[in-house]
């Protein structure tokens, strides 16, 4: 290949829940004037789920604790104070939490290991890092030892939950991408580091945009495509449609996505007398999604913040809802009021709080002839700032001046 080279790192691939970057490396692959590798730092859980994920499985570069080793060798050898000086900065820099210190020690032979690589490989390289924890600070260390540059996509739990390091790793990088003005905000706390708001983008033209009213009886057919996490909001939903109500009583409730919290939501449910109205689906690949979302009344997602302050950025299944045509209701949390405008693109509910809740979905579903204006501010809004057309175009600007 001739293209410019640039090699995203990430924590973990593949990951079911992170479709959006996936399809950011496809877009991104499709330009000739790229050169696109992938590397990841640690094993995942997960199997590819979605046939977008697979072709990257063959491209993709993950150390093993061998080739750690022999990279952390590599550079304490050829360069030996810098090298000590990377240990130093990051022990002192997680000390504060122990077991965040663990993971980010043993990020550091990894990335010796990718700077090893990258160093072999020769000429000026670019590291992109999604998500500004263990991929941006490997992504710093890499620029430490090998000479080359980096910028870094920052989401939600890695500027929320963990900030160790955050400024060093921020300050380091060519530019910052923010997934929401929310985050661009926040984000200039820590950091001077140029910083774009450029969303994570879908392919609009492959959502089938189908304006739709919520039938006035029978069954409501309500989607949530979230993974089973605190953050999520499950529970909430679970606890607002226990509260009952003309049209909340109607409603039969598929959730999509799987995680930790699978059986206490399950138990939760028949506690709550909602296990026949509800269908736990697991995982599905982006076809099944696809179809789920054209064949429901409306989409919700109840996000909260969690114990461990973890929460939304700015969700990809509320862009897919609104492509789609879907009546959408979710919370005013981080950047989702962005996409989610009330009582224009759709409804907004207090996080964790289920009565609220109930109340804004009783809301949505008397809604009537208002539903289509939503729908079609909702897809006018996602054509327009999420698609991946766009948003791969504002991202090859920032490349391209690096």
């Amino acid at each position: 290949m001739t293209g410019k080279p640039i090699d995203y790192l990430v924590s973990r691939f593949p990951v079911t829940s992170e479709t959006f970057i996936v399809r950011e490396l496809d877009a991104l692959a499709r330009a000739a004037e790229y050169e696109v590798g992938l590397r990841s730092l640690f094993p995942s859980p997960d199997s590819p789920v979605h046939e977008i994920a697979r072709p990257w499985m063959a491209r993709l570069i993950r150390p093993n604790a061998r080739a750690g080793l022999r990279g952390l060798w590599w550079a304490l050898r050829t360069q030996p104070l810098t090298t000590l000086s990377v240990l130093r900065a990051v022990t002192l820099g997680y000390a504060a939490s122990p077991s965040l210190l663990v993971r980010a020690l043993a990020t550091v032979p990894l990335a010796a290991s990718h700077a090893r690589d990258l160093s072999a490989a020769g000429g000026p390289r670019h590291i992109h890092a999604h998500f500004a924890t263990y991929p941006a600070l490997a992504a710093w260390i890499c620029s430490r030892l090998a000479d080359v540059t980096y910028s870094v996509s920052v989401h939600a739990h890695d500027l929320y939950v963990d900030q160790s390091m955050l400024a060093t790793k921020m300050d380091g990088a060519r530019f910052i991408v923010a997934i929401s003005d929310y985050n661009r905000k926040l984000l200039g706390r820590f950091t001077n580091t140029p910083t774009k708001v450029i969303h994570c983008g879908i392919d609009t033209k492959a959502y089938s945009f189908r304006p739709r009213r919520i039938p006035a009886d029978g069954p409501i057919r309500a989607l949530c495509v979230a993974s089973l996490q605190e953050y999520k909001g499950h529970d909430v939903l679970l606890r607002a449609l226990a509260l009952g109500g003309p049209g909340v009583d109607r409603i039969e409730l598929d959730l999509i996505g799987g995680g930790p919290l699978a059986e206490q939501l399950a138990r939760t449910a028949s506690e709550l007398g909602l296990s026949e109205r509800i269908s736990f689906l697991g995982g599905q690949p982006e076809t099944a999604v696809k179809r789920a979302l054209d064949q429901t009344d409306l989409f919700v997602l109840p996000s909260v913040v969690a114990a461990d302050g973890q929460m939304e950025g700015l969700p990809v299944a509320l862009m897919e809802a609104l492509a789609a045509g879907a009546p959408t209701v979710s919370t005013r949390l981080s950047g989702i009021p962005e996409l989610v405008i009330p009582h224009r693109t759709g409804l907004l509910a207090t996080p964790s709080d289920a009565e609220d809740l109930r109340n804004t979905l009783e809301s949505l579903i008397a809604s009537g002839p208002a539903l289509d204006e939503f729908a079609r501010a909702g897809r006018e809004l996602v054509e327009r700032d999420f698609d991946i057309n766009s948003t791969i175009s504002a991202l090859k600007e920032l490349l391209d001046d690096v």
